[in-house]
């Protein structure tokens, strides 16, 4: 009898041990549900009840009982298979992983990152990379290992983990006039405003909430990243929106200021590939990302 799933494998003796599905599932950290799902497709697997009611509890059939030793040998082979496959030896770890991530994520978590990662993982070597405009395919293709960003509609089946919430302020040079007075809706469109867009956008949510108030701003420079619009703000009387936490340390010099219009809340997440999901040296990775952004 051969069972293509090791985890299904598992399952059985599990089941065969425990004679009760609520005890296995507690056993494997599934929920009951999940457990009699398990069951189930090992009863298609086999084409046999396996176990079957008998009181408060379930009893083997007489063919998985004969099965019963072979079966427990197997399992703690197939065990022992998974923990060696799962195993991850860091110091020795020889492997490239290009990561996704706009040059703000970089500038504010990157050196906290490779400082954790060369620690643990000398052999490591992390690729940072902008993606490609119009590039959704990256993860899927291989082309990538992680993205992280605030996308809101990724691939279907990528797999999505927060990292940290963050929300848009203003920068102004220090001494700025506008930081004169009280801040109004209206003297925060008085001024010229610089646009950060990868797709050379000039309108956004700010935009569409100065213009419920019947207000307009004048953006009077497009640039692709919040970086450029935060230099340039630095040495001009333009005004810049950028991310509060992940310009961080970028904003020497400035002065910041919530904006006096609503804006939502930005999650920042890191989106990877399911067939990377089990990896061991890739879910340490993404560990490391999930650590240095709280």
């Amino acid at each position: 009898m051969i069972l293509p799933d090791l985890n299904l494998l598992i399952a059985l003796d599990v089941l065969l041990t425990e004679g009760s599905v609520a005890a296995a599932a507690k056993k494997m950290n599934l929920s009951p549900p999940a457990m009699s799902r398990t069951l189930g497709r090992i009863r298609d697997l086999l084409g046999d009840p396996v176990l079957v009611r008998s009181g408060r509890g379930l009893t083997p059939t007489v063919r998985v009982e004969a099965l019963r030793e072979r079966l427990r040998a197997v399992a703690e082979d197939a065990q022992a298979i998974i923990r060696t496959e799962r195993r991850l030896d860091l110091a020795r770890l020889e492997r490239t992983f290009t990561i996704h991530a706009n040059d703000g994520f970089v500038e504010t978590f990157g050196a906290a990152l490779i400082a954790r990662v060369m620690e643990v993982a000398p052999g490591v070597r992390l690729r940072f990379a902008q993606k490609p405009e119009g590039d959704d395919m990256a993860l899927r293709a291989g082309r990538a290992d992680l993205e992280t960003g605030a996308t809101s509609r990724p691939l279907p089946e990528l797999r999505v983990q927060a990292l940290f919430k963050d929300r848009f302020v203003g920068a102004v040079r220090v001494g700025h006039p506008l930081l004169e007075g009280r801040m109004t809706p209206k003297r925060f469109a008085a001024f010229g405003h610089i646009s950060a867009s990868r797709r050379g956008l000039d309108h956004g949510p700010i935009d569409d909430e100065l213009a419920a108030k019947g207000l307009r701003r004048r953006v009077a420079a497009v640039v692709p990243g919040f970086s450029a619009a935060l230099a340039l703000a630095r040495d001009s009387d333009l005004v810049a929106s950028v991310p509060e936490k992940e310009t961080s340390r970028d904003r020497y010099g400035l002065a910041m200021f919530p904006l006096p219009v609503s804006t939502a809340t930005i999650t920042v997440s890191q989106f990877w590939h399911p067939r990377l999901d089990a990896d061991p040296a890739h879910r340490w990775l993404r560990s490391c990302v999930k650590d240095i952004c709280r």
